[in-house]
């Protein structure tokens, strides 16, 4: 599933408009996740923090007219890409959430799905596509050096 810009762009300032409710001066001292849910019937994005208090919700109207049935696994990725992007621009340096906290991609039920992005000073978060064509580089690897 490819987002529209102007989709992006709503899924990004309801993102803001989450984490802004955390961002103070102070030390970070909040502990919890973000959670974001998805809704392909109604088109919203609810985002909650772990108390389920809806710190935002908006309506992607593309998700509305999206009828495969494998809506999660699509929204996925590209969640994870604005989050990634998020963070590299730095939106979420100012966050008083205590790290390392996650964004969540969770289910109607609010059983978590994924993991989007992980916030933390020191720890990065595998994923599949950063493994890709690992074990055969490592094999090349580990056959040049024996050949040596």
């Amino acid at each position: 599933m490819k987002l529209s810009q102007q989709s992006l762009s709503i899924i990004e300032s309801a993102i803001q408009k989450a984490v802004a409710k955390y961002v103070c001066a102070c030390e970070q001292t909040v502990v919890t996740d973000i959670h974001l849910q998805p809704d392909q019937t109604s088109g919203k994005l609810y985002i909650y923090n772990d108390d389920d208090e809806e710190l935002a919700d908006v309506m992607i109207e593309e998700w509305t007219i999206y009828e495969g049935d494998d809506f999660m696994e699509n929204v996925e990725p590209c969640l994870r890409r604005l989050l990634c992007r998020m963070k590299d621009a730095y939106n979420f340096e100012k966050v008083s959430i205590l790290k390392p906290y996650s964004f969540v991609l969770v289910d109607e039920e609010k059983e978590t799905i994924a993991e989007l992005l992980l916030v933390d000073d020191d720890t990065i978060l595998i994923n599949d596509e950063l493994l890709k064509g690992l074990d055969k580089e490592l094999d090349d690897f580990l056959k040049e050096l024996l050949e040596k």
